[in-house]
């Protein structure tokens, strides 16, 4: 005795596009979440700490923090920093080009102000100069490599505004697929029509 099974026709047609529809659905949450958390990680986070994002644009400190690197310094004091912290300072107090490097020892000077002495991991030798109190913007709190120079082609209000745009699209979202959802379940609720006796 054989059984046949008849396929209806256009089943497989049917079950592509829900596949592509969940497919799709993955793809827009990655990338929504994805932006979102490069955001965060290089806008709301700094802002919200009172630390500051900076962008690595040199080699001096391969191989850990390669040029595209964003880096997010904390403020700190001069005696609140320690050899082997990697500290980002002004090259001229007051002025904005900033330099991170690591300390590689604490002196001080006649006067008995507490200086540093920095060198690049990837440097031969240690920096000419010793840096003053007045020059440190704070110590490295952590680092992203290559979010830098993404970091670089938006200026402070276009960041925030992709922060905006990024948490509205997964609200947008979200409230899509809620909406799907109550639509779905209300179909399959709503009775037949049929009275049983």
């Amino acid at each position: 005795m054989t059984t046949t099974v008849e396929v209806m026709p256009g089943a497989e047609q049917r079950k592509l596009p829900g596949t592509l529809a969940w497919l799709w659905r993955v793809v827009v949450w990655v990338v929504l979440l994805g932006s979102t958390a490069l955001l965060v990680i290089a806008v709301l986070i700094p802002r919200l700490s009172g630390a500051t994002p900076y962008t690595i644009l040199t080699g001096s400190m391969r191989p850990t923090m390669p040029p595209g690197t964003l880096v997010v310094v904390k403020p700190a004091t001069i005696d609140q920093i320690k050899v082997g912290d990697v500290v980002t300072y002004q090259v001229e107090s007051g002025e904005p080009t900033v330099v991170t490097h690591r300390v590689v020892s604490v002196v001080s000077s006649l006067e008995g102000e507490r200086l540093l002495r920095t060198q690049g991991d990837d440097n031969p030798v240690a920096d000419s100069d010793l840096v003053r109190p007045v020059q440190v913007r704070g110590t490295v709190w952590y680092s992203v490599p290559f979010l830098g120079r993404l970091s670089q082609l938006f200026t402070g209000s276009e960041r925030q505004l992709g922060v905006y745009a990024a948490a509205g699209g997964l609200a947008l979202y979200a409230a899509w697929m809620f909406g799907g959802s109550l639509r779905e379940r209300m179909r399959t609720r709503r009775p037949s029509g049929r009275s049983e006796s």
